[in-house]
């Protein structure tokens, strides 16, 4: 009888745990990895592998280095105005 409680409260220990390991939300190296995935398609063998560790060591472009990269485009040093206005707006989009 005592073996039987005991499993029984065991076993819900257990499961309130897994209950809560799947409300966290994914880590950041989690995503990345759903991203990559996403974007490997269907290669295989050698060529996903060596497409995963370019894609998961690949660093994500901070605001700041777009807007240091758009400054340093030609074209937005030659812009004045509303036009080099647009021309910032789509290269921080893109």
């Amino acid at each position: 009888m005592i073996k039987q409680v005991t499993l029984a409260v065991a076993s819900l220990f257990v499961c309130a745990g897994l209950a809560q390991a799947a409300d966290k939300a994914p880590t950041a190296q989690q995503n990345k990895m759903t991203e990559c995935n996403k974007e490997a398609g269907d290669k295989k063998g050698d060529e996903r592998k060596s497409f995963m560790k370019t894609c998961l060591a690949a660093k994500k472009q901070t605001q700041q280095d777009k807007m240091k990269a758009c400054n340093a485009d030609p074209k937005a040093k030659e812009l004045k105005g509303a036009e080099r206005k647009k021309f910032m707006s789509e290269c921080l989009k893109g």
